[in-house]
């Protein structure tokens, strides 16, 4: 009885913020780009929040994204181009947990399973985060070299460099021409372009992306010739790529078995328990199961930890 009520609360408060936070959030275009926006437009911003019904869920989410938690959690969902606000994705978590907690009550009644559900549903939202991250910094990446060299194209046709981003925007595909957009709406709007792109790096935290950023602020405050250097700085890029590509190839097979070593142990235990309960359950009854335990996950924790070192070779 205990165990359903908590599920039932849980499951309340996720779904009253997932649904507040989606009243309150959809709608609005970009929210980096609003944020900006309420810098020059306060009394337009402040009509827009006013036709809105959810002041208690603005207020939430205000909180959740001043604190320091929240500010990150803001920073991934921004950098994984999820529309999303914290409270929204704190709701889906909630709810994720409980569901999957609730269904692996009702299959077994299994206490262990019961948490062990409830943890894949707590860190399967972050996961989902962190994979679409990286996914997208990659094809950033990718983009970077092409970008580059049409923003030099455009440099020497005469284009200015905002105007050169304009044209990386219309021709190049996401996320290139989602984050080249915001940095010109930025501008349009009265930032500053050394601020501009400097909220492009937070949302991209990509080192070649650092160094196209630098040379163009140098070459605004000292002058010089920045297509040459753009071009200098893209055959770099595009170096780096090709051998980062190489090095993935060659050390794929370490990387499997980094993954095997630290999956197969914890598949295994899981169907062995699933045909035998009793049979596993003496590891966790007793002093000396408890002990096998935390000696096996250290292992396989400093197995894969050792093995994710030998194959990350910076470039």
């Amino acid at each position: 009885m205990v165990v359903w009520f908590v599920l039932a609360v849980l499951g309340t408060f996720g779904m009253a913020a997932l649904v507040g936070g989606l009243i309150l959030s959809r709608g609005v275009q970009d929210e980096l780009v609003e944020e900006r926006l309420g810098l020059y437009e306060r009394s337009a911003e402040a009509d827009v929040k006013a036709d809105r019904s959810a002041p208690l869920t603005d207020a939430l989410d205000r909180a959740l994204t001043e604190r320091g938690l929240g500010a990150n959690l803001g920073t991934q969902l921004a950098r994984a181009d999820l529309k999303l606000t914290v409270g929204e994705f704190i709701g889906l978590t909630v709810i994720t947990t409980v569901s999957l907690g609730g269904l692996a009550h009702l299959w077994r009644g299994d206490v262990l399973i019961t948490a062990v559900a409830g943890l894949l549903g707590f860190f399967a939202p972050r996961a989902y985060v962190g994979i679409r991250r990286g996914r997208r910094l990659r094809a950033f990446n990718d983009q970077l070299g092409d970008t580059i060299n049409l923003m030099v194209n455009s440099i020497r046709a005469g284009y200015s460099i905002l105007q050169a981003m304009r044209a990386v925007a219309d021709e190049m595909g996401p996320p290139a021409s989602t984050e080249y957009g915001r940095v010109v709406q930025e501008v349009q709007l009265g930032i500053p372009l050394e601020d501009a792109l400097k909220h492009m790096l937070r949302r991209v935290p990509s080192e070649d992306l650092d160094m196209m950023i630098t040379a163009i602020n140098v070459q605004r405050e000292v002058g010089g010739n920045l297509a040459e250097v753009l071009e200098s700085i893209s055959f770099t890029i595009r170096e780096r790529i090709r051998i980062k590509g190489e090095i993935r190839a060659l050390t794929a097979q370490s990387r499997i078995s980094g993954y095997m070593v630290a999956m197969v142990p914890v598949v295994l235990a899981a169907v062995i328990y699933l045909i035998n309960p009793e049979f596993m359950g003496l590891l966790f009854e007793h002093t000396c199961g408890h002990i096998m335990i935390g000696v096996a996950a250290v292992g396989i924790g400093a197995g894969f930890f050792v093995i994710s070192k030998v194959v990350d070779i910076d470039v």
